[in-house]
């Protein structure tokens, strides 16, 4: 007995110090790499607890308080947005904390980038905290995860459009017939993707002998706004760029395949999954990390569009050739006055939104996890909600090229 509480002593100081070594390594730079880190834990911890939490929180008064106790969907579903608030909560402090940081001077700048070991302890405080509140604030925070999972696709919509634009805008820039055709064989790439891609969702999506009246029109909608795309930017008025369209093009037909690719696996028009009812554990983490990459992506994204975060004095790589001065000290003072690179409030904001929107993906936007089993995004709201965004997406590149037709004298 002795011996093991030894080795137990022994395991959690080795713990400890991996902690804190893990810690203390994490540089200034690196400090949006790890919150990404902490934000595809909180991923993984939810997936976990929703294959093992149910049989603990069906012995729970607090939770289990039902004359008839609901079904393990119901308690893997909860369990899932139990995790979900206490990211949300702990992204949301943070935002708030860092409203008005404009330079590194700011203590609060030390905040966003340093003091990891008690981030990490209040990150998991917060998150068992949530555990203890009753169905009624969880149910509440599920209704308004719809919301802010919806704001997050536009965020991530409105994110793409940026770069595509500003990809666009680099190529032209360097005015040379190099890049000209560089950018004109991407383009084709890109059109030449999207309706290889159409194929295959026909062929998949509306095999024959089957009504499948909706899928067509979804997948004949988002042709539609291929075309449109192409006819807008190439109109004389608008004077655009094929490069944006096209990539657009195809991120709107990946969008109709992510839609119909969610569909219940015993719908008849659903040809790619319908002869599988089950999923394996590979197949599971796949679409998990699938949805870790996209989220971290769009949070990363986000601290570095000029766009959205940046302020107006930011210094994204302007440095002067030589120093002003020789002191060491005015160096230093002037390093601490630099105005920062992001709005660290937004960033938070983002991590934030993505905490809702993934706990959608996990339960299955918590209202089909029943149907669709232990599949992640599945169910016909993931449908919608996927082809709505598709919808929204054509909707807005359509925007950026008309609205500075319509009113010039704006900046957009």
């Amino acid at each position: 007995m002795f011996a093991a509480s030894c080795l137990a002593s022994c395991c959690a100081a080795c713990a400890c110090d991996a902690c804190r070594t893990v810690v203390s390594g994490i540089s200034r730079r690196s400090a949006r790499i790890a919150y990404c880190g902490l934000f595809a834990l909180s991923l993984i911890v939810s997936w976990i607890l929703r294959e093992v939490a149910a049989p603990l929180m069906e012995k729970l008064p607090w939770i289990n308080h039902f004359h008839k106790t609901p079904d393990r969907e119901w308690f893997e579903t909860d369990a899932v947005l139990r995790v979900s608030l206490g990211n949300f909560l702990f992204f949301s402090i943070l935002s708030v904390m860092m409203i008005g940081v404009k330079n590194q001077k700011d203590p609060r700048d030390g905040i966003h980038h340093g003091g990891w070991m008690m981030k990490i302890i209040c990150w998991c405080i917060l998150v068992i905290f949530m555990f203890f509140l009753p169905n009624e604030i969880i149910s509440f925070y599920e209704s308004m995860s719809k919301f802010g999972a919806g704001f997050f696709l536009l965020v991530q919509v409105v994110l793409l459009l940026d770069f595509v634009h500003g990809w666009n805008d680099t190529w032209v820039g360097y005015d040379e017939q190099f890049w000209y055709a560089a950018l004109l064989v991407v383009s084709l790439v890109c059109y030449l993707a999207t309706f290889v891609f159409s194929g295959f969702l026909f062929h998949w999506f509306t095999p024959s002998g089957h009504d499948c009246g909706l899928n067509t029109f979804f997948i004949i909608m988002t042709l539609i706004f291929v075309f449109v795309f192409a006819i807008v930017v190439l109109h004389p008025t608008v004077g655009g760029s094929i490069l944006p369209a096209s990539v657009i093009s195809l991120y709107c037909m990946y969008l109709c395949y992510s839609g119909l690719a969610s569909e219940p696996r015993d719908y008849e028009c659903n040809g790619l999954h319908n002869h599988s009812k089950a999923v394996s554990t590979g197949t599971m983490t796949i679409g998990l990390l699938t949805t870790v990459l996209s989220v971290v992506y769009s949070a990363v994204r986000a601290g570095s569009s000029t766009t959205l975060l940046s302020p107006p004095d930011s210094p994204r790589a302007e440095k002067p050739l030589l120093p002003i001065d020789g002191k060491a000290e005015e160096k230093e003072e002037k390093e601490n006055k630099k105005p920062v690179s992001y709005s660290y409030a937004f960033f938070h904001i983002i991590f934030s939104l993505a905490s809702m929107y993934s706990a959608m993906l996990l339960t299955g936007w918590s209202t089909s996890v029943g149907e669709s089993g232990k599949l992640v995004d599945v169910g016909w709201p993931s449908v919608w909600v996927r082809v709505v965004t598709s919808w929204a997406t054509a909707g807005l590149f359509i925007w950026s090229l008309v609205a500075p037709i319509l009113f010039p004298d704006r900046e957009f």
